[in-house]
């Protein structure tokens, strides 16, 4: 049997106990402030993050990984005689993606298993959750690339936003409509669709906001044999509702907390629900 190695990038939010139990390699992004870059949940927390905004005043800016450093960790496996089934972040979202696809030129392997998994964040998360499983029922890497490329239409989210600042400071979201939609009280709904980040609903209110994501994911349906996770940042109200709900419905999921790449765009108290729909 072939050694599979699965490689992901921070942006997965995968929390490390689930990083341990499946020998996954992280290569971490890069959130750079005006005095230092850090590696994305390396070298700093979210909380830290949050903090050096609100008492510098300076928003970070976020940068891919580079080639070099895929080439590094690939050429690090392959010497060791794995096959890779490496899986990134949107390539609508970052050059991640074409970072690794230059590394694997750069190395001229055929070992090495690529994968634009369309989603972000837990989205990504899952699909590397799935790739390890794939890989202790003994498929091999060719295969577990081919099953996760099908699965990637059906991976569905559903998120509430707790503030809009956050999307404003990052340039996701006017000005004026993110003084509108705090001054309202208006919470965007947003999913994940076509590798892009979008606004599915607004709503007014952490009971409506709870409610939009309850009835997305009723009327979707989320596959019984596959995890879901639930993801939040710094979250307590909206999460502790849609824990009890999923419980309640007895469907599995983890429980995630979004890592600072992602974070600095949602901001704190977004929380929501990535899961692979009935298909």
């Amino acid at each position: 049997m072939d050694k599979i190695k699965i490689i992901t990038d921070s942006t997965s939010d995968l929390p490390i106990e689930i990083i341990n139990k499946y020998d996954i390699h992280v290569i971490p992004l890069l959130v750079t402030f005006p005095e230092k870059t850090y590696k994305d949940r390396v070298d700093i927390t979210l909380a830290e993050v949050f903090d050096k905004i609100d008492n510098e005043g300076t928003f970070p800016s976020t940068s891919q990984v580079n080639p070099q450093r895929f080439v590094d960790c690939y050429k690090s496996y392959l010497d060791q005689g794995y096959k890779i089934v490496s899986i990134h972040l949107s390539s609508k979202m970052s050059g991640t993606y074409q970072s690794a696809c230059i590394a694997k030129g750069i190395l001229e392997s055929e070992d090495i298993e690529i994968i634009d998994s369309q989603n972000v964040t837990s989205g990504l998360g899952l699909l590397v959750i799935k790739a390890c499983n794939l890989r202790e029922q003994g498929l091999n890497y060719i295969e577990i690339s081919n099953e996760i490329k099908e699965a990637i239409p059906h991976v569905k989210s559903v998120l509430a936003f707790e503030t809009l600042d956050y999307l404003v400071k990052g340039g996701r979201l006017s000005k004026t409509g993110g003084f509108i939609g705090n001054v309202l009280g208006i919470k965007p709904i947003l999913a994940v669709e076509n590798g892009e980040m979008v606004i599915k609903d607004k709503v007014r209110g952490s009971k409506k906001a709870i409610r939009a994501v309850n009835e997305y994911l009723k009327r979707v349906g989320i596959k019984p044999s596959e995890q879901s996770i639930l993801l939040h940042v710094q979250n307590k109200d909206i999460l502790s509702v849609l824990r009890e709900n999923l419980s309640d419905d007895d469907i599995p999921f983890i429980e995630c907390e979004v890592g600072c790449v992602v974070g600095i765009y949602a901001g704190p108290g977004a929380c929501g629900v990535f899961f692979i729909e009935n298909y």
